[in-house]
């Protein structure tokens, strides 16, 4: 019975740390990298698609990403949605059949606002396995007052929960230390 609360939460948790890393290829790193603009939403055909599910990105050097719509008509709409992410600070260039970014080599000031975004996005993630923990134990301690499980059940399920909780934030500190070494190379 105790293992439903330890998988339901470890998936909220595994999510969590898969949201995190997805999240953290869209952070620039100074290298060209296709993860920086494939999750960009477009407004193509009515509606806001991911770039990736209307173009082909690639990276042809280590300073360029070159992006190649499947219909050449929606290359204005990938150019102001690439120009209008604040984020990123991308400049784009079209050549009517292809799109290409030079990515800037970063300034000091820019790898610190990165690092500074990967550490929101990080608390984010801890948030999101801490409320993991919380539901988890919460569902536990139900089960207890309804005498589903007993009181020795719910104290091995609270230890198990806050242990796979540390796991997981071991997990993403690693993530994020990588992440940040990888902004603060030169």
């Amino acid at each position: 019975m105790d293992a439903q609360y330890l998988k339901t939460a470890e998936s909220k948790m595994q999510a969590a740390l898969q949201h995190l890393q997805e999240e953290l290829t869209g952070v620039r790193s100074g290298r060209a990298n296709a993860g920086l603009v494939d999750t960009i939403k477009v407004n193509v055909y009515g509606q806001e698609s991911p770039l990736k599910t209307i173009a082909t990105i690639t990276t042809p050097d280590a300073k360029t990403i070159q992006i190649q719509p499947w219909d050449n008509s929606n290359i204005s709409a990938i150019e102001k949605a690439i120009s209008e992410n604040q984020t990123l600070g991308l400049n784009p260039s079209s050549d009517g059949r292809a799109i290409r970014i030079n990515v800037p080599t970063m300034s000091e000031e820019t790898r610190n606002q990165m690092v500074k975004l990967v550490r929101e996005k990080a608390e984010s993630a801890n948030i999101s396995l801490r409320n993991a923990r919380h539901e988890a134990i919460n569902d536990a301690k139900k089960a207890e007052k309804a005498k589903s499980i007993s009181q020795d059940e719910l104290t091995r399920i609270e230890k198990d929960v806050t242990s796979l909780l540390e796991k997981y934030q071991t997990q993403i500190n690693s993530t994020i230390s990588d992440k940040e070494s990888e902004l603060l190379q030169t």
